[in-house]
């Protein structure tokens, strides 16, 4: 497959099967062994597509002689990226992002009749047609964004603030490494990645944090396999730097796959770092990834966070809580998230509540508790902490130690929004247990 079949497979996955394009993406771009170049397409046309799903349908509907919803669902695919490629990409020609469209059509809609010539002459049609075409106002149709997402997402952000992190959300995601500064200087990663032609920028405001372009597969660089680096947002590793962790601490990841967290401990200067998952798949993944980077003072363990082990009880100086989550805060890397029914996930917050009140139990007197997700829902976030603080009295929330760039808080706890910092969707609270 090229770098269009294979966006067109993943994006038929995600409807048919209700995959997650992240997956599916890494998984279809290694077995059909593109090249770096061919698989930054397959990725940009893939997420374009999620990201723009309603507002491509918008344009559809304009440039159609029939209607939208009469279309064939693997023709609506190929239209999707055909039209992608033509009104938001300005470096593929009109005539490739229409003949690469045509040939899919003959491939994937053979038993369509004339889906080839229905799809040439629309996409003809939106040559003809770009910039005179009506544009969407409405934020769902604008935006992509189903009215349901945005009417549950404005009660936790705000109005004000929603439309700057609707449009983040649509963005492409940036890739984002942390330099493993046990095994190599900033600058010895910078050279290596420079001399296989990536562009190299440093990030705003969070030390040892690179963001990276033409990268393809990172996995196939060479600082890569050298374990130079790993890929994590800024936004993920700055909860780990909240947490202080001491050096030779004993730090208790609860919820650790695929590790970037317990990773970012060990850079920090902890001891003994124990890493749990549910999923023995992903064990090891965490345990290659330790491997790859230099780090052997990682244990990978397979555990439920929300049932105790006693051998841990009050036995940790640091435990991460990074809890499952609805994952509104990574849209934009997981725009598929969007499209999943909001009422599937109502249940989040008694699971969250009770991964935290069982990892509390392994936090030794003293200790930092650090709670954090990936969403920005109040009631997974704020709510969950209140609950948790009503029910657990030897437990106080602290200042977070934050860069200079963010407005300082007293509460101990902070969200991360999209268009705000650069970095991804992002709820972080520092507790710390009572001595007396």
């Amino acid at each position: 497959m090229n770098a269009r079949e294979t966006a067109l497979n993943v994006l038929i996955a995600c409807r048919r099967d209700g995959a997650w394009s992240n997956g599916v993406l890494k998984e279809y771009t290694q077995k059909a062994d593109l090249d770096r170049r061919e698989a930054a397409l397959a990725a940009r046309l893939c997420y374009g597509v999620l990201q723009n799903r309603g507002k491509l349908d918008f344009y559809l509907s304009q440039l159609l002689t029939g209607r939208l919803k009469d279309l064939h669902p693997a023709v609506r695919d190929i239209l999707h990226m055909g039209l992608y490629q033509l009104y938001f990409m300005d470096k593929i020609p009109e005539s490739a992002a229409v003949n690469e469209s045509v040939n899919l059509a003959k491939q994937y809609c053979k038993k369509q009749k004339n889906a080839s010539g229905l799809i040439n002459g629309v996409l003809r049609n939106a040559i003809r047609s770009k910039g005179s075409l009506k544009e969407p106002n409405a934020w769902d149709t604008k935006y992509s964004h189903p009215q349901k997402l945005i009417d549950l997402l404005i009660d936790s952000v705000g109005k004000k603030q929603m439309e700057a992190m609707l449009q983040a959300n649509n963005e492409e995601p940036p890739m984002v490494i942390q330099i493993n500064t046990k095994a190599a200087t900033c600058q010895d990663v910078i050279d290596s990645l420079e001399g296989q032609g990536v562009t190299v920028t440093p990030h705003k405001w969070l030390a040892d944090c690179f963001v990276l372009s033409g990268t393809g597969d990172p996995q196939k660089l060479e600082a890569f396999e050298k374990g130079w680096f790993y890929v994590q947002d800024a936004a993920a590793k700055l909860s780990v730097l909240c947490a202080q962790v001491p050096q030779g601490a004993k730090v208790l990841d609860c919820c650790a796959a695929p590790g970037g967290k317990s990773f970012a401990a060990a850079i920090c200067g902890a001891g003994q770092i124990t890493s749990c998952d549910i999923y023995p798949h992903k064990i090891s993944v965490m345990e290659a990834g330790a491997q790859r980077l230099g780090f052997d003072n990682i244990t990978c363990l397979c555990q439920n966070a929300a049932e105790f082990c006693p051998d841990w009880e009050q036995a940790m100086d640091v435990v991460i809580a990074d809890v499952p989550c609805s994952g509104y805060g990574i849209i934009r890397k997981k725009p598929d998230i969007r499209y999943k029914d909001p009422d599937t996930m109502t249940e989040l917050p008694k699971l969250q509540l009770q991964i935290l009140q069982n990892q509390a139990r392994y936090v030794k007197l003293g200790g930092v508790l650090l709670y954090s997700t990936c969403t920005l829902l109040k009631r997974e976030n704020e709510d969950v902490v209140a609950a948790f603080l009503e029910n657990n009295k030897d437990f106080v929330t602290e200042i977070l130690p934050l860069p200079e760039n963010f407005l300082q808080n007293g509460t101990g706890m902070l969200t991360l929004i999209p268009g705000q910092y650069d970095t991804d969707g992002f709820f972080i609270c520092r507790m710390r247990r009572k001595t007396v």
